[in-house]
């Protein structure tokens, strides 16, 4: 897998964020792709009504003043808000194209739930239909206990909204109500049978002794991503991209289907659920129109349709024909189409990612989470990390990996900074702050790719700065001013060039496959850090200077601080006592810290210290530390190129999994005095349009406040797919 999104970057948690990451055209005309979408806009009139905004409470814009970005915390959660600044400048046909988009992005809000697991789209909506009820004991009982109750499960329908089902976000683990269980069968009994999710023929009883161990057993089904070595990560996951299957028979199946001498092969298992039947057939089951997924497929087409009818150019036009036919057909060769024409669609200001794009969710790195990102460019911010992009044959060139694995000829990288307006599915409400894409290897070498930053999510992370950490885990007053004075420059250049120049380096031997094929469950942990440390070699190379993009290399340092103090230790707030790192990001930053640490200690690079009784860590020589960078830059560049397996597990599994467990237990007593949430997602802009006489004149936006409303909203709105799939 190559790009990946850059989730939780280290410089938002070590500032004390409470979140955490020449072309040419293509023809513009394709018949099947018009004809699909023609067809597909004739199913208008049930569609446009079924998208007609509910009544709702309206939330007014607001000015930058004014403007409340923290909204609530609980759990170890934060919820804010982004503005989308520049939107009403934006002509009415550049708005209307983005309320298409804006619908086609939230209506397969349903799929990331069911991809997560079977049984979430049945949790959430049993939670939707106690909430009212919850919320009338919480208000009218005067008994403590009961409030207390009614709080519990409150929290905890907040945290399946915010992770799209009931594992938690980023650890995959299952997370399970406080309130008691008789609390909740109460609740259920106490609300209309017709409002909750049951399955026919289904009574309340039946209903209640199949729902309260999916919520309340935390050895259920309890880990939906599980990454351990030595143990069948397709049978220990609970994600719903495999029935009945081993991790042996899906890297069988797919070992005698891909073609390794393909030089352009399609992203197999990309859109599809694998099952083997009661024959003992394996099976591919696609998502697509007529498929899996089919209602809430077909929503997103129409909307993709109507998008591609007020298009602002033939190549846009003409990307968004070809992910309509995509998603009719489910055929993987026409989806490299798509990637083709949307790379070269250049000169549109307004963009969008729709698809099964990840491969986070599947431990095989197979198949993908349904997301959506709704943007327009933002013009001035964009000369920044236009000016990296613009250089990527430069870095190539002076990359310390070896001369055979690199790029003769990096094409094609377009880079921006990005106004985001919404994002759904897996992209939300925890969101990434770079994007880097297409995946596919053969298509970034051949067209190109785009690299984007997400401006205005960084700005709103910037804003919700909780404080304290820098002072709680820095080590010196010169390294907290430092962070202070160049700690947000220092982080949006990381991931500038983490996505642009990244993802976007480096090559394949010939004939070696690719790296979800080669490096299988360690592909994205090695890729990842790969991206990262590009990035952090070149922050401290004068050539920044030379394009204007820091004023000195103090930058460099900021960020070499973070990422260290960061790898080393802050991250571990966001795991339980006791448990190894599984998550992808946060394996390649604890192994880059901790092997640049381990084979630095001769020469004292960076120094374990203490002081006052706590634990830092402190570089000592920035200089040796880039160097030692550029060695483990090499070093994973070649485990890429050649596909070696052994060398990613012993890297991943020596530097990245085990955590130690002294450093571990007191961070997590330093990290708790500071009442900080370790993660935080977004509560999404509302766009409303304008009709008159029948067609959109102009697009209204709203920000809403409420988190919980929203989910509700959404729920109403946006629920396609039946309760089983």
């Amino acid at each position: 897998m190559k790009n990946t999104l850059f989730r939780h970057a280290a410089w938002l948690l070590s500032l004390g964020l409470a979140g955490c990451a020449a072309a040419t055209t293509q023809p513009t005309t394709d018949a099947a792709a018009s004809a699909t979408s023609n067809a597909v806009n004739n199913l208008g009139a049930d569609i446009a009504a079924a998208a007609t905004p509910a009544a709702t409470p309206v939330a007014a814009p607001a000015d930058e003043q004014s403007f409340k970005v923290v909204t609530e915390q609980f759990a170890d959660l934060r919820v804010l808000r982004y503005q989308v600044p520049g939107f009403e400048q934006l002509d009415p046909k550049q708005k209307e194209l983005l309320y298409y988009l804006y619908e086609a992005a939230l209506a397969g809000r349903d799929i990331i739930y069911d991809q997560n697991y079977r049984h979430n789209l049945r949790v959430r909506r049993t939670l939707e239909a106690l909430w009212e009820a919850n919320q009338q004991r919480m208000a009218s009982s005067s008994n403590t206990q009961q409030v207390d109750q009614a709080q519990k499960l409150n929290v905890y329908a907040k945290r399946v909204w915010f992770s799209n089902g009931v594992h938690h976000h980023y650890s995959t683990r299952k997370f399970v109500p406080e309130c008691s269980r008789e609390y909740f069968a109460e609740l259920v009994r106490g609300v209309d049978s017709k409002s909750l999710p049951l399955l026919p023929g289904e009574s309340v009883d039946q209903f209640l002794a199949a729902i309260t161990p999916v919520i309340f057993d935390p050895t259920l089904d309890a880990k939906r991503v599980n990454q351990e070595a030595g143990q069948d990560l397709v049978k220990t996951s609970a994600n719903n991209f495999y029935q009945n299957l081993t991790q042996k028979e899906v890297e069988d199946y797919y070992a005698k289907k891909i073609n390794k001498k393909d030089l352009r092969p399609i992203s197999y298992g990309l859109n599809s659920r694998l099952v083997k039947d009661k024959s003992g057939k394996i099976v591919e089951q696609p998502w697509k129109v007529g498929g899996l997924y089919s209602p809430a497929i077909t929503q997103i087409v129409y909307w993709l349709g109507k998008a591609a009818d007020v298009a602002e150019t033939p190549e846009q036009k003409l990307a968004l024909q070809k992910l309509v036919k995509y998603y009719s057909s489910g055929d993987l060769k026409v989806w490299d189409d798509y990637n083709i024409a949307w790379v070269h669609d250049t000169k549109s200001r307004v963009d969008v990612v729709n698809g099964f794009i990840e491969v986070y969710g599947d431990p095989l790195g197979y198949r993908a989470s349904y997301e959506s990102v709704v943007s327009f460019k933002d013009l001035e911010a964009t000369k920044r990390i236009k000016a990296i992009g613009d250089q990527a044959q430069w870095f190539e060139n002076n990359s310390p990996i070896k001369p055979e694995h690199k790029k003769k000829n990096v094409v094609g990288i377009t880079a921006k900074v990005i106004t985001t307006v919404v994002e759904s599915g897996d992209a939300a409400p925890a969101t990434p702050i770079g994007i880097n894409l297409p995946n596919a290897t053969w298509i970034r070498k051949e067209h190109g790719s785009k690299s984007v930053q997400l401006g205005n999510i960084v700005e709103a992370y910037d804003q919700a700065s909780a404080g304290g950490m820098l002072d709680e885990f820095a080590y010196s007053d010169e390294e907290k001013q430092r962070a202070k004075q160049y700690g947000s420059l220092a982080g949006k250049l990381h991931t500038d060039m983490h996505e642009v120049i990244g993802h976007a380096s480096g090559q394949l031997n010939p004939g070696v496959g690719t790296t979800k094929e080669t490096l299988k469950s360690y592909a994205s942990a090695i890729e990842e850090g790969r991206a990262d440390l590009v990035a952090l070699y070149y922050l401290m190379d004068h050539k920044l200077i030379q394009l204007g993009v820091v004023p000195n290399l103090e930058v460099g340092k900021a960020e070499y601080d973070s990422y260290i103090r960061n790898g080393l230790m802050t991250q571990l707030s966001r795991l339980t006592l006791g448990e190894t790192v599984e998550e992808a990001h946060m394996r390649n930053r604890q192994m880059v810290a901790k092997w640049a640490y381990e084979k630095g200690r001769k020469d004292n690079v960076v120094e374990k210290v203490q002081k006052d009784g706590k634990t830092y860590f402190r570089i000592n020589d920035y200089d040796k530390l880039r160097n030692l960078f550029g060695q483990l830059l090499r070093e994973t560049q070649r485990i890429t190129s050649e596909g070696d397996y052994n060398g990613a597990k012993t890297l991943i599994e020596t530097y990245g999994v085990k955590v130690d467990p002294a450093i571990h237990k007191e961070v997590l007593q330093r990290y708790q005095k500071l009442n900080i949430a370790p993660y935080a997602g977004f509560i999404q802009p509302r766009l409303v349009p304008v009709e008159r006489e029948g067609k959109v004149v102009d697009v209204k936006l709203e920000y809403p406040s409420d988190f919980a409303q929203q989910m509700l909203e959404y729920g109403r709105k946006y629920s396609f797919l039946p309760n089983a799939n």
